[in-house]
């Protein structure tokens, strides 16, 4: 049974890692898949490869290169997008960077990169869509945040503020737009392995461990299958919600 067939979805930051594996579970599950990021030949890859797993013929893949900070680029990728497949059902805002730091030694331009990056991408994508969502009376909205927003980290106080933003983001908007059918929710991944953990130290994991009750680290499929269950019907009576896939870090 495929949870999200037909649906037409819509990933940012789903060139690689978590967004990556995001596309790939939607895919499986009959979804429609676009995909915005930043590196073209990834994206061109990553295309490629849904092309490959589509279970149903009629599936439609795309990718556009594009900065989701920069608010007019985003709008017009967005009317490009309407204009092929008429509705977005699905937004997965996933794009994300770090740029860390004590604060103290921490640059203007690295506390706005990741704010802009980060959070105002989250405005940016969703003013953009919110308005054909309304339209069709429904629709879901997943913002893809961290426990680092929750409980912050020493040297990330640029992202913590970013993705506790995105917390915050997701509250209000879903009170906005529920009686209009659409759903908003959040889900803050803890220590998944990616590309941005595998630089870490075995002295530094080690000591993340100690802080998982579950023991280790966990999957970029952990996320994407919360993911799905938030972009599919089986969650169309929850919104407003912040779920934690983090092997039991935040109680």
């Amino acid at each position: 049974m495929q949870l999200l067939k037909t649906k037409k979805t819509l990933i940012t930051g789903g060139t690689s890692g978590i967004g990556k594996e995001i596309a790939i579970t939607f895919a499986k599950q009959g979804a429609d898949v676009a995909i915005f990021g930043t590196h073209a030949q990834r994206a061109s890859q990553v295309v490629q490869e849904l092309e490959q797993i589509k279970v149903f013929p009629q599936q439609q893949f795309a990718s556009f290169v594009i900065d989701v900070s920069d608010k007019l680029l985003v709008e017009n990728a967005i009317q490009q997008l309407l204009a092929k497949w008429e509705q977005i059902d699905v937004l997965v805002n996933n794009a994300g960077i770090t740029r860390d730091g004590l604060l103290m030694r921490m640059t203007e331009e690295d506390w706005d990169r990741v704010i802009d990056v980060n959070l105002k991408s989250v405005y940016n994508m969703c003013q953009a869509l919110v308005r054909s969502m309304i339209k069709a009376k429904k629709g879901k909205i997943i913002n893809i945040s961290s426990v680092v927003g929750l409980i912050g980290n020493p040297g990330q106080v640029n992202y913590a503020a970013s993705k506790s933003g995105m917390i915050g983001f997701t509250k209000a908007l879903a009170l906005e737009l529920a009686s209009r059918g659409v759903c908003v929710n959040c889900i803050t991944p803890g220590f998944i392995q990616t590309p941005m953990t595998d630089s870490l130290t075995d002295g530094q994991k080690e000591e993340i461990l100690k802080k998982i009750p579950l023991g280790h680290m966990g999957s970029p499929q952990d996320v994407a299958n919360a993911v799905v269950y938030f972009a599919s019907d089986s969650s169309n009576y929850i919104t407003g919600q912040v779920l934690s896939v983090d092997g039991g870090m935040v109680r």
